[in-house]
């Protein structure tokens, strides 16, 4: 599958916690831990467990840092 987005992170997931509605997805990259929120059903979908390879993409206009 051939997707625009630049912005992609390989990992693997360490952590789910399922909810009613949406999703915890952890993953590992590198040094980095990565968090997304997804739908319940399209964990489902893609079968995602703990230990899985995957790939983060990244959409965002704007990346702001507060200190």
């Amino acid at each position: 599958m051939k997707i625009s987005g630049q912005n992609k992170l390989a990992g693997e997931i360490i952590a789910i916690k399922m909810g009613e509605i949406s999703c915890q997805v952890t993953l590992q990259s590198g040094d980095s831990r990565i968090v997304s929120v997804i739908t319940c059903d399209s964990a489902r979908d893609m079968e995602l467990k703990v230990g899985d390879k995957v790939v983060a993409l990244i959409k965002s206009s704007e990346v702001m840092i507060m200190k």
